[in-house]
């Protein structure tokens, strides 16, 4: 469902007891062409004043600073409430691709454009988790480290549930064989995730939502 945060439009899913999420779009922001969108990656080649104005538009619409992470496409989980001494000192950004906490009002931050963003949380919404998923982080365990973080910092949770928000659809995200192979561990079902392209040998269209 979209909605309006502050007057920054957002999109999230189903509203759970004592947690909140949402996914920003391309409206909201500043900047000029070809950033004149909400661009919050302070790698994308933008104004970092821009970046900056951008940032502090998602920092209106939520209880504290985000915690950004300098995203690499792999399946390094952080955990926010006790984060390692190592920090890029230029982004003040944590180089990992998932980020987890127990901590009341901490917000998590993770950016995506094809990739899908996921987040997870416990039953009774005492822990969180924000991931970047694409296919590397897929493959490598993105999503399966996030949760055992989740898990070690609540033993006793009921159960678990998570939100896929938007991200590249299953007729649009054409991959080569190296994709498809990265995935073949998972068999049948992870296979059956890709369709072959008929016009083009050894592409294949990949499903990251199903994936």
């Amino acid at each position: 469902m979209e909605r309006l945060i502050h007057g920054l439009p957002v999109i999230t899913g189903p509203q759970w007891s004592g947690v909140h999420y949402f996914c920003t779009t391309r409206a909201g922001g500043v900047g000029v062409a070809p950033h004149d969108t909400l661009n919050l990656g302070l790698r994308a080649d933008d104004l970092p004043e821009t970046v900056q104005e951008n940032r502090r538009r998602v920092r209106a619409a939520v209880p504290a600073d985000p915690l950004w992470l300098r995203q690499i496409h792999g399946a390094e989980v952080l955990d926010a409430d006790d984060p390692p001494s190592a920090i890029d000192a230029g982004t003040m950004e944590f180089a990992a691709d998932a980020s987890v906490t127990s901590a009341p009002g901490r917000v998590l931050a993770i950016m995506v454009a094809d990739c899908l963003p996921v987040f997870l949380t416990d039953l009774d919404g005492t822990v969180v988790g924000a991931a970047h998923a694409g296919w590397r982080g897929l493959a490598g365990g993105v999503l399966e480290n996030t949760l055992q973080q989740l898990r070690a910092k609540a033993p006793a949770a009921r159960g678990w549930r998570a939100w896929i928000g938007p991200g590249i659809g299953p007729d649009h995200f054409e991959v080569g064989d190296d994709v498809r192979q990265a995935f073949a561990a998972g068999g049948a079902q992870a296979l059956a995730c890709f369709i072959p392209r008929a016009s083009r040998p050894e592409k294949w269209l990949a499903d990251l939502p199903a994936l």
